[in-house]
């Protein structure tokens, strides 16, 4: 018998996703959205300006993104069991969560980014960590072992 799916896990995946698909949504809709979202008016410039820098950080943003998500789909039980899942899954986790408390300490490397981005995104990040780490409880016991 299939195991059952842990929805709270498949929402995580969800997010990361929707997370995702809203960085290269950047890339598409250029400056205005990178400004909407928070990114600062320097990665605004850059980016109408043709630079690669904001290319290259939304890309490699987006697809970290999509792996979260991969894994997360793999831990609910919706996709194919990945290599250490429950130690990724937990990394992940502990990455969302600490993101979400400790957004004061990372602000000073990334001066550009506005007040509004740094509480609007720590606390997604935080709610995503939360729905992560209820989800993988939920399902600890069947992440381990090896494939099956």
């Amino acid at each position: 018998m299939a195991s059952p799916t842990n929805n709270l896990l498949a929402v995580g995946a969800a997010l990361s996703g929707f997370a995702a698909l809203l960085h290269l949504a950047c890339l598409a809709m250029g400056a205005p959205l990178f400004r909407l979202l928070g990114a600062g008016e320097r990665m605004a410039q850059l980016h109408l300006a043709g630079h690669w820098y904001p290319t290259v950080v939304t890309l490699a943003i987006a697809g970290v993104l999509a792996v979260w998500s991969a894994y997360a789909l793999s831990g609910a039980g919706v996709i194919r069991k990945l290599p250490l899942r429950r130690t990724i899954l937990s990394a992940i986790t502990a990455i969302y969560v600490v993101r979400g408390v400790a957004f004061v300490p990372v602000m000073a490397y990334f001066p550009g980014n506005s007040m509004t981005f740094w509480v609007v995104s720590s606390s997604i990040c935080l709610l995503i960590g939360i729905v992560h780490l209820v989800g993988l409880r939920q399902s600890w016991g069947r992440l381990s072992g090896g494939a099956a």
